[in-house]
């Protein structure tokens, strides 16, 4: 007879019962990067107005709010400030409004004031920088942009190196954008001028004689070599990637309309899937890579420092390019059923649930036949930026990019999380209203999650 194992009293405890109200929020002023840290809370971004019309891509799930957006907070039920999912239990008071941090402010300045003492080192100890980005990162001044680009590895810890680094990553991008982007017409034009310059050319100028078109550049060209054969090919990649640019966050004006700051914005993305498809031929562009693009440019883009600012969509694709690098795997479907592949990460999800809460994982897997497939291959290939809204995401990425064992690990803990915090309504349910509820995670305190999540480290007894 199987012994059910009991569940942790930390999983039930009464805490998380109810969603928190959200604080006031502190004055703020500016930040600079100084010798000596100013300790003043600074200012959020600037605020992406919410476009005015919304797509059901929101919809599905509970409406992805603008984050920034000045009554988000008061609009939403299940979502909170920074200070908010932060309290833990051993500093906060429990009232009928559920879970309040006794000085959210106080804790909100003391976690800028430390991130700012750390960054403003000349060397940045990572696993000090690492332990504060798991509390929860600010996002203004240029904070979590700064923390995420040396999480990332896209900035040493040596912040002596930061200028001369920057600029040659900066550099890099754009002549691989001018290498990768340019169509085979304005390589024609430019071997024209090229040739005009140089007297090259015989006859009318501005225009290739019939002997100096060779093969590989004629249109009609079919050979692997030819650069309008691969053009062709590269053509149905592309508006691939344009119309998923398009329905990137469609109510946050940020990424949609028809603004100026918006249609740059689509382009920025829309360059950097192509020059990455461009450069890893084994990958190309797989369907969803805008949804993790997005938050990384998001956050780049809104960076208070001007040249950041502007630098931002470089600085996107060198970070994204590493982040894809721990889930590389799951994107190239001939490693599917590999060790490596997106079935043997499932597997280990399933793994993970069973060795915590064997209950949950026979009546989901045995009983109701709800295997992780069915919705836990979004959660993983997509970093869960489809089940939560946008500032959610951001939370969850703090600890995904934080953590010491990597992205991959702390991403399964989180879905497992996911999965042990809905027990009861999954213990209660049948295959149509578990899948449902999987495919369609509710809201819930993020704090809550993260901290079950990070509970999952220790294995679990007997």
């Amino acid at each position: 007879m199987m012994v059910k194992k009991r569940v942790p009293d930390w999983l039930n405890s009464s805490i998380w019962s109810n969603p928190q109200p959200p604080p006031s929020p502190p004055s703020k002023e500016p930040v600079k990067w100084p010798a000596s840290p100013i300790v003043e809370p600074p200012p959020p971004p600037p605020e992406p107005v919410r476009a005015s019309s919304g797509h059901a891509t929101g919809a599905a799930k509970g409406g992805i709010r603008d984050p920034l957006s000045s009554n988000y907070a008061s609009n939403s039920s299940t979502c909170h400030s920074d200070e908010d999912n932060r309290s833990s239990s051993a500093n906060s008071t429990v009232s009928a409004g559920g879970l309040r941090s006794a000085h959210p402010a106080a804790e909100e300045i003391s976690r800028h004031v430390q991130l700012l003492q750390e960054l403003s080192r000349k060397v940045i100890n990572m696993g000090e920088l690492r332990r504060l980005a798991s509390e929860g990162i600010p996002g203004a001044a240029g904070i979590r942009a700064t923390v995420w680009k040396l999480l990332l590895g896209y900035l040493p810890p040596d912040r002596s190196l930061w200028p001369s680094d920057l600029a040659k990553k900066r550099s890099q991008y754009k002549h691989l954008k001018e290498e990768l982007l340019m169509n085979p017409s304005e390589i024609t034009r430019r071997l024209e001028k090229s040739g005009i310059e140089n007297n090259d050319l015989d006859g009318i100028p501005g225009f290739l004689t019939r002997s100096e078109v060779t093969h590989g550049e004629h249109p009609l060209s079919l050979g692997k070599n030819s650069i309008w054969n691969q053009f062709f090919q590269d053509s149905e990649i592309m508006q691939q990637i344009d119309r998923d640019v398009k329905r990137t966050h469609p109510d946050m004006n940020f990424f949609s309309g028809d603004s100026t700051f918006a249609i740059s914005n689509q382009e920025a993305l829309r360059n950097i899937l192509i020059v990455f498809a461009k450069l890893n031929p084994g990958i190309k562009y797989v369907q969803g890579m805008n949804e993790i693009l997005a938050p990384l440019f998001y956050v780049f883009k809104n960076d208070p420092e001007e040249e950041n600012s502007a630098s931002a969509e470089a600085d996107t694709f060198f970070c994204f390019v590493e982040l894809l690098s721990g889930f590389r795997d799951n994107f190239v479907q001939q490693l599917d059923n590999s060790v490596v592949g997106i079935r043997s990460t499932l597997t280990r999800l399933s793994q993970l649930l069973k060795e915590h809460d064997e209950e949950l994982w026979r009546h989901l897997e045995m009983s109701t036949k709800v295997n992780p497939q069915f919705y836990a291959f979004r959660w993983i290939t997509l970093l869960l930026t489809q089940e939560f809204n946008f500032t959610d995401i951001l939370l969850i990425w703090d600890t995904l990019l934080s953590d010491p064992d990597g992205p991959q690990e702390t991403l399964l803990r989180i879905c497992c999380a996911m999965l042990i915090i809905v027990r009861k309504r999954l213990l209660a349910g049948d295959f149509t209203s578990n899948l449902k509820l999987l495919q369609h995670y509710p809201s819930t305190n993020i704090s809550h999650l993260l901290y079950v999540a990070n509970k999952l480290r220790i294995p679990s007894a007997g």
